[in-house]
C-alpha cells in the first residue's frame, strides 16, 4: 500500500506538471511561431495584425504554459531559450501539415478567382514584370489583384514561409533551402548610351567606356547594387555627374544628353524598343544575374500560388535558361 500511494503521488505530481494543452488556442502558438521568425514583438505583432499589448499578453500565456521565459528580451532582439528550441520544430512542422491539408482541399479557377497575391520584387523588376503580367492578368483573370512589395533580400525566406508573400521574383541569393526556385533567365549588365552618341564603337574598351560620364541611378534591385560593388573590385571608375535616387527618369536624360548608364540589359532592351539608344557591351566579364521565380515549400500544394508562379514562368522563362 505504501508503495502504491508513492506511486499515485509520483504520477500526479508528474501530470501537474505537465502543460494543460487541452485548451489551447492556435493563436498562441502562431504567436510563438511569429516571435520566433521575427524575434521581436513589435514585428510579430505587425505580421499577426495584433497590437504589441496583445503579443505581450500572449506571450505571458505562452510562458505560463509551459513554464518557461521561451523568449529572453536583449539588445539583439527576443533570443529563444533551449525550450523554445525544442519546441519550435513540432510546432513549425504541425502548421505545416495543417496548411497543406488546407491548400489540398482548397480550389482555384483563375477565371473566376477573387484573390490577391503578394509578390516581393525589386524596382527594376516592377518595370520589367508588370505591364506584360497585368496585361494577361485583365485579360484573363479579372477578379485577381497584386500587391507588390520590396523586401531585404535576407527576409524573404521568412516572409514566405510566413504567408506574408507568396513569391518572391528577380535576383534574390541566399534563400533558405526550403525555397523552390524556377530560373526564368540569365541577365547581365550593359552600358547604354543615346542613339547618336560620339562613341561609335560597338565594342567599346575599357578606357573608352572610362572616359564617358555617367548617371548614377540607385535602386533596390540587389543585383544592381552588387554590379557597383563589382565595378570597385575591378577598378572601373567613373566620372559620375548625376546620382539619382530611383532608375525611371535614366533613360529620359540618357536620350537628350551624352551621359551614359550602366543597367541590367534586360532593362535597357525593355526601354530601347523605340531605339532610341545603343546598348553595348561591358569589356570585362562580371557575375551573372540569375533572374528566378521564387516560392516556399510550404505552400506546396497551394493551387493559386502554383498556377500564378506557372505563368509567371511560362511569360517569361528564355530558352537558355
Amino acid at each position: 500500500m505504501p508503495l502504491a500511494r508513492s506511486t499515485r503521488a509520483y504520477l500526479e505530481t508528474q501530470r501537474m506538471s505537465q502543460p494543460n494543452l487541452a485548451g489551447v488556442d492556435l493563436n498562441l502558438l502562431r504567436v510563438f511561431l511569429a516571435i520566433w521568425d521575427l524575434r521581436s514583438l513589435t514585428a510579430a505583432g505587425e505580421r499577426l495584425a495584433l497590437t504589441q499589448s496583445a503579443v505581450s499578453h500572449a506571450l505571458r500565456r505562452l510562458r505560463t504554459l509551459f513554464d518557461d521565459p521561451l523568449f529572453a528580451r536583449t539588445p539583439n532582439g527576443m533570443v529563444p531559450t533551449d525550450a523554445a528550441f525544442r519546441l519550435y520544430p513540432p510546432l513549425a512542422q504541425a502548421f505545416a501539415m495543417i496548411n497543406e491539408a488546407v491548400q489540398q482541399l482548397a480550389s482555384f479557377e483563375p477565371s473566376t478567382a477573387q484573390r490577391v497575391f503578394r509578390i516581393s520584387m525589386s524596382d527594376m523588376s516592377e518595370f520589367y514584370f508588370l505591364p506584360p503580367l497585368l496585361a494577361r492578368l485583365d485579360r484573363e483573370t479579372r477578379g485577381i489583384r497584386i500587391e507588390v512589395t520590396n523586401l531585404p533580400v535576407e527576409s524573404v525566406s521568412v516572409a514566405m514561409r510566413a504567408g506574408e508573400i507568396d513569391l518572391a521574383l528577380g535576383y534574390v541569393p541566399g534563400l533558405d533551402g526550403n525555397c523552390t526556385t524556377q530560373t526564368l533567365f540569365v541577365d547581365e549588365h550593359v552600358c547604354v548610351v543615346r542613339a547618336g552618341h560620339p562613341l561609335r564603337k560597338t565594342k567599346p574598351t575599357r578606357e573608352d567606356l572610362m572616359g564617358l560620364r555617367y548617371i548614377y541611378a540607385s535602386t533596390n534591385a540587389t543585383g544592381h547594387r552588387m554590379v557597383e560593388q563589382w565595378l570597385d573590385e575591378l577598378n572601373f571608375k567613373r566620372s559620375v555627374v548625376l546620382r539619382l535616387p530611383h532608375f525611371v527618369v535614366a533613360p529620359e536624360i540618357v536620350m537628350n544628353t551624352d551621359l551614359a548608364v550602366i543597367f541590367p540589359k534586360s532593362i535597357a532592351q525593355r526601354f530601347n524598343r523605340g531605339k532610341a539608344f545603343r546598348i553595348l557591351p561591358l569589356p570585362f566579364t562580371l557575375p551573372p544575374i540569375e533572374i528566378q521565380v521564387h516560392s516556399h515549400a510550404q505552400f506546396a500544394s497551394d493551387p493559386g500560388i502554383a498556377w500564378l508562379r506557372e505563368t509567371i514562368y511560362d511569360m517569361f522563362r528564355r530558352p537558355e535558361a
